[in-house]
């Protein structure tokens, strides 16, 4: 808590000389030194932020002259000894130390201002100190969580003890990805969210439930993916250092996500990273390592990924360090159990991706091995991990090892489209089975769709929340029906001209945006 003017008012010292307040301008300012002085012209002597104690000569001689170099030298103000007998200022001195912002204090009885100023300056350092004292340990919190792989909940938690205020992150599209009560109840923080975060995001809105938000960004800069917002906080240097320190631990752990897992598998994992970021440019290289590794040279690869379709979300990073590598030591004694050789990699929790070099029998072709191969891989770690689903997403197989390696990614993004599709019982997907929506799959979570998205519907979200209207309803169910407005019109339970009259409406309302989005 900062030393302001009120509290070395208070002080018993300031007390015993019977204080009379001339002009309380100021009064709330923390101070960040007191000087003691008697010389008319203190400009060159002080830095700014000083309360002066003097005995008054320079100023009963001219008070606006005296007033006025203090102003200038950004004082906050004057504590003056009037002496005993009193001597009194000159009439209307504390109009014009109101009239400059200055503080005014008269003392009626003499006093130690040595007194004065060891007791403010013990209570300044005293506060500097702590400041560095919590700045080093809020530096030690995040360190420790980055060591040991904290979760974003874990940091957001931290965040929220450290502030003691509720604290949530948010993606760029307004959800709530994780967020930490503080003793308050998480149903009512997040009640509406989304609706009340756009509202305090919209230039000239200022409701009065988000006037107590301190915010954030999280991500390098052009490349923020979020946002860290400490709830019914106050806006203080020491909030926003906690923040700042949060965001840039929640950063690390994106990085370090994208790391591995498991050191046994350092040697493939290692060498499948040093092609994607082409380090290693050599095809023969490259080869003659993944031989060395246990692939077996064949006529083509096939880039593949394992992903479970109901993986927990672990909040201890031991935990799920330990899952993961679970998942990928069941997936590789699959593949070897059915013949076949590869090279592996967690590419994030819950996800495998390899290249598989498949040992294909007589009489049988890559895809139905690949379908066995799908079918051994839901039976045994499923077991092994608990997990009720898994999904095995293959990319286009490759003759050359160099591209199969760089099509790792493409057979993810085929595990995740096919993750996200209804459950239907069938393990094995490939390219063609995910089509649209895949590329929606592989895209709805990429921070610069959220941006793009955010920036075209803005205009047509913040009318439905002021105005109460129901453009994004009647979006979102023209979409599902693919255009069919008669179909639509009978969802909404309106007529066809009604829902052509809102539509036009919209548009006018929305401006340009909003009339792209009802198109």
């Amino acid at each position: 808590m900062t030393t302001t003017v009120a509290d070395i008012i208070e002080l018993p010292v300031i007390q015993a000389g019977k204080p009379d307040v001339l002009s309380s301008q100021g009064f709330d300012t923390p101070v960040r030194w007191v000087h003691v002085s008697d010389i008319s012209d203190l400009s060159q002597l002080l830095q700014g932020g000083e309360l002066v104690l003097t005995t008054g000569a320079a100023l009963r001689h001219s008070p606006r002259r005296y007033l006025n170099g203090l102003a200038q030298a950004k004082a906050l103000g004057v504590v003056v000894e009037l002496g005993n007998p009193d001597v009194p200022l000159p009439p209307g001195t504390g109009d014009i130390a109101a009239e400059l912002g200055l503080a005014l204090i008269a003392l009626h009885r003499v006093i130690r201002f040595v007194d004065v100023t060891e007791h403010v300056h013990r209570a300044i350092v005293a506060e500097q100190f702590a400041e560095v004292a919590f700045a080093r340990s809020t530096h030690e919190i995040f360190t420790e969580l980055g060591m040991r792989r904290g979760s974003p909940a874990d940091i957001v938690e931290a965040t929220a003890q450290l502030l003691d205020v509720p604290i949530v992150l948010e993606d760029l599209a307004h959800q709530a990805v994780a967020v930490a009560a503080a003793g308050h109840v998480t149903a009512e923080l997040l009640q509406d969210w989304e609706r009340r975060s756009r509202l305090r995001a919209s230039p000239g809105t200022d409701p009065a439930e988000t006037q107590e938000w301190v915010s954030v960004p999280v991500g390098r800069r052009s490349e923020e993916w979020g946002r860290l917002i400490a709830l019914r906080a106050i806006a203080a240097p020491r909030t926003t250092m906690v923040l700042e320190r949060a965001a840039q631990a929640l950063v690390l752990h994106r990085m370090a996500e994208r790391g591995r897992f498991d050191i046994e598998h350092q040697a493939q994992a290692g060498l499948l990273e040093e092609v994607l970021q082409e380090r290693i440019r050599s095809a023969d290289d490259i080869s003659a390592r993944a031989f060395a590794l246990g692939l077996r040279p064949v006529a083509s690869y096939v880039p593949a990924a394992v992903r479970s379709r109901d993986w927990p979300h672990d909040s201890d990073p031991v935990a799920a360090r330990r899952r993961s590598t679970q998942l990928l030591d069941a997936v590789v004694h699959a593949v070897k159990a059915a013949g076949h050789t590869g090279l592996f990699c967690i590419r994030s929790p819950g996800e495998i991706g390899m290249v598989l070099a498949l040992q294909v029998a007589r009489g049988r072709s890559q895809q139905e091995v690949l379908d066995a191969l799908g079918d051994a891989l839901h039976r045994g770690p499923r077991r092994q991990i608990g997990s009720e689903e898994i999904v095995f997403g293959i990319g286009t197989p490759q003759r050359d090892l160099v591209e199969a390696i760089r099509r790792i990614s493409e057979a993810g993004h085929v595990a995740e489209a096919a993750v996200s599709m209804p459950s239907s019982g069938r393990t094995c997907f490939r390219v063609a089975d995910i089509r649209l929506r895949g590329l929606v799959s592989l895209l709805r979570g990429d921070p610069r769709v959220q941006a793009f998205a955010e920036a075209e519907l803005r205009a047509l979200i913040l009318n439905d929340i002021v105005s109460g209207d129901r453009n994004i309803e009647i979006l979102r169910g023209y979409l599902d029906l693919a255009g069919n407005k008669s179909a639509l019109a009978n969802r909404l339970h309106m007529s066809r001209p009604a829902l052509y009259a809102n539509s036009l409406e919209s548009k006018t309302s929305s401006g340009s945006t909003s009339a792209k989005a009802n198109r």
